[in-house]
C-alpha cells in the first residue's frame, strides 16, 4: 500500500486538481493506494471539496479545527499511515504538496526506486523554467545550504517516499512529536530523523511548477530563511541523536533475532556436480548444478547457483533451467529464474525477491507478493540444506520458502546409507523433503528423496522423484568441488 499523505491548508483552488492528477498516476502505474488528508483549520472552502473528493477516491480527512502548522499536520498523516499498515517494510508513504509545486507525476519513479530496494526518495526540486521571483530562487538556494543533511541537496524539498519501517523506527520513546520546527525546516528536520535508520536513500530531480500555484505564499522567503537560520542547531541535534540512538540499538539487534548469527555462502565458486539421470535401469538424461559466480544484485553481493536437468523417456522430455542469486552474507534470496520446456510446452517465470523489504514482484504481472522474512527458492534451498545440522530421526518444518503460501517446507531425516557413486564409497544421510502446497521435485506427491554425503561438504550424492512415467533417480557421477580431496 502507498499512503500518499497531502497536508492542505487553504488550497480550495488547486487540492481536488491535485489529488485527480493523483488518482490518474496510479491509474496508468497500477498500484494499491490510499490517499491521507489534513485540512489544517481551512477556511477557504477547502473542507466541502475535500468531502466531495472522500466520496469518489481511496481517500481519508482528517479535520483540524484551528490551525496547528505544517509540521504537526504531516506528522499526524505520517502516523496515521503507520497506524494502518500491517506491512511497514513493504508499504511506504509520499509526502506532497497540495498547491502543485510538486509534480504527481514523479510519484511513479518514486515507488520504483523503492521497489528496487531503496528505503528514502527525496525529489529535489529545480525552477527549471524560471517562474519563481528572483528573491524565492535565492532563498531556496541557499536554505538547504543552512540545513544540511548528508547524501541530499534539497533538504527542503518536502517531497519524499519513506518506506513506513523506517518512520517506526524514528520514532521517540515517549512517543513527543518528532518534528519540532516548521515550514521548509521542518523537511529537512523530517530528514535529518530518518536517514541514519535507512539502508539506502536515493535522490532524484523534480521541475518544481510554481507557475502552477493559486495562491501567494503563506510567508516570505526571508522569513523561511531566517526561520533555516534558526533551526541550524535543531536539524544538527536531530541528525547526531539519531545517529546515536541508532548505534546503541545495535547491540540488542542481534538479540532479537532469536540469537541466530549470519551465515556466511560456504560454497566456492566453482563447485560443479554432474548426474546422471536413470529411470530403472536406463539412462533418460543429466543434470548439473553448480556455483557459477559471485554477482551483484540491487547493491547486494551474491552467489550465483544453477540447476539444470534435461532428458526424457517416451513420450515425456523435461528441459529445465533453475538460476538462484542468494545474499553472500545472509543466504536469502534476492533473484530466482525457472526456464522450463516440457512436454513440447515452454514458459518462463522470472522473480525478484526483497527481503529487507518483505515483498517479491514476478516479471510480467504488475503486482506485488508479501515474502516471509529469511526467504529461499528452489534452487537455493538445495544448497542451504547443507549447512542444516540434522539430527536422525527429527523431523523439520523450515518457513523459508519465498512464496509464503507453500510454507511449512517439510525436512524428514530418515536415517544413514551406504552409496556408491562418482566412483567412491560415500556414507550419507537420506532425507526425505517436501513442500505440502508446492509443485517440482518437492512436490508432496513427488515422493522425493535426497542424499547427502556425511561428512562436512554434505555434497549431494543423489536425488530422486516421481514423475508422471515413474521414479527418476539422480546419481552423482563426477565432481569439482574446490577445497574437497
Amino acid at each position: 500500500m502507498i499512503y500518499v499523505c497531502v497536508p492542505v491548508h487553504n488550497e480550495a483552488r488547486t487540492a481536488g486538481l491535485v489529488l485527480w492528477k493523483v488518482r490518474q498516476v496510479f491509474t496508468t502505474f497500477p498500484r494499491e493506494y490510499h490517499l491521507l488528508v489534513c485540512d489544517d483549520g481551512s477556511t477557504d472552502g477547502t473542507a466541502p471539496l475535500l468531502a466531495a473528493y472522500a466520496k469518489v477516491l481511496p481517500m481519508s480527512v482528517v479535520t483540524h479545527r484551528e490551525r496547528r502548522g505544517y509540521a504537526k499536520s504531516l506528522e499526524e498523516l505520517l502516523r496515521l499511515a503507520l497506524q494502518r499498515t500491517d506491512r511497514p517494510k513493504r508499504d511506504c508513504a509520499i509526502t506532497l504538496h497540495a498547491d502543485f509545486s510538486h509534480p504527481p507525476d514523479v510519484m511513479v519513479e518514486m515507488v520504483r526506486r523503492l521497489e528496487s530496494g531503496s528505503d528514502v526518495i527525496v525529489a529535489e526540486l529545480a525552477d527549471k523554467g524560471g517562474h519563481a521571483p528572483p528573491l524565492l530562487r535565492w532563498v531556496r538556494r541557499w536554505a538547504p545550504r543552512l540545513l544540511p543533511v548528508p547524501g541530499v541537496r534539497d533538504t527542503v524539498s518536502g517531497y519524499v517516499a519513506l518506506r513506513l519501517v523506517v518512520w517506526r523506527q524514528a520514532q521517540r520513546g515517549d512517543g513527543a512529536p518528532l518534528l519540532t520546527t516548521d515550514g521548509w525546516s521542518a523537511n529537512a528536520e523530517l530528514l535529518a530523523r530518518l536517514l541514519p535508520h535507512a539502508r539506502r536513500t536515493e535522490t532524484i530531480p523534480a521541475a518544481a511548477r510554481y507557475d502552477l500555484a493559486q495562491r501567494a505564499p503563506r510567508t516570505t522567503p526571508w522569513r523561511q530563511l531566517v526561520g533555516a537560520w534558526r533551526a541550524r542547531a535543531v536539524i544538527r541535534a536531530a541528525r547526531t541523536t539519531a545517529v546515536l540512538l541508532l548505534l546503541c540499538a545495535l547491540p540488542r539487534f542481534g538479540d532479537a533475532q532469536d540469537h541466530t548469527p549470519l551465515t556466511a555462502v560456504p560454497f566456492a565458486v566453482g563447485e560443479r556436480l554432474v548426474y546422471a539421470a536413470r529411470l530403472g535401469v536406463f539412462s533418460v538424461g543429466e543434470a548439473t548444478m553448480e556455483v557459477a559466480g559471485v554477482d551483484s544484485v540491487r547493491g547486494a553481493e551474491t552467489v550465483h547457483f544453477r540447476f539444470h536437468i534435461e532428458g526424457g523417456a517416451l513420450w515425456y522430455h523435461l528441459d529445465q533451467t533453475l538460476e538462484s542469486w542468494v545474499g553472500r552474507a545472509d543466504f536469502r534470496s534476492r533473484r530466482f529464474t525457472n526456464r522450463t520446456v516440457e512436454k513440447g510446452k515452454r514458459w518462463q517465470h522470472d522473480f525478484d525477491i526483497f527481503p529487507d523489504s518483505g515483498f517479491y514482484r514476478e516479471a510480467g504481472r504488475d503486482s506485488t507478493h508479501p515474502t516471509v522474512a529469511d526467504p529461499l527458492d528452489d534452487a537455493a534451498f538445495l544448497y542451504w540444506i547443507r549447512t542444516v545440522p540434522l539430527t536422525i530421526g527429527e523431523r523439520y518444518e523450515f518457513r523459508r520458502y519465498f512464496r509464503v503460501e507453500r510454507n511449512p517446507v517439510i525436512v524428514e531425516v530418515l536415517g544413514h546409507d551406504r552409496v556408491n557413486v562418482a566412483g567412491h564409497k560415500w556414507n550419507a544421510i537420506v532425507l526425505r523433503p517436501k513442500i505440502p502446497n508446492g509443485g517440482g521435485i518437492f512436490a508432496e506427491k513427488a515422493e522425493a528423496r535426497l542424499w547427502l554425503s556425511d561428512d562436512s561438504a554434505r555434497i549431494v550424492l543423489g536425488l530422486q522423484s516421481k514423475f508422471s512415467f515413474g521414479h527418476v533417480t539422480l546419481k552423482l557421477k563426477e565432481y569439482t568441488v574446490p577445497g574437497h580431496p
